[in-house]
């Protein structure tokens, strides 16, 4: 069997996703626990949002990230689900070309 290999976010290649008409950027303010967070979004609202199932073990979403957010289609001011995480460096992207405006 042996151990699992951890990768750091430098050895993370992946392409970059980038919203559609129907997701929004935000930043983690808060981890309440049970892969869920409280998020900033670039909408002005402020979001109850789930780690995705699929997300739950190949990524760590912490406070201070930058993640993309899919609204539910009922409560869409209130709840949400997190579907990516960006690294720092696709964040700084982000923010030099003016996507992402918070913090």
């Amino acid at each position: 069997m042996g151990k699992k290999l951890v990768k750091s976010e430098s050895d993370i290649r992946r392409r970059m996703l980038m919203p559609n008409r129907n997701d929004i950027l935000g930043l983690v303010d808060k981890n309440l626990g049970f892969t869920r967070m409280r998020v900033i979004c670039q909408d002005g609202h402020m979001r109850l949002c789930r780690v995705r199932g699929k997300m739950k073990k190949r990524n760590w979403v912490r406070e201070g990230d930058v993640v993309l957010v899919s609204p539910w289609e009922f409560m869409w001011e209130q709840k949400g689900d997190i579907i990516f995480r960006y690294t720092a460096n696709q964040a700084h992207w982000l923010r030099e070309k003016g996507i992402f405006t918070l913090g």
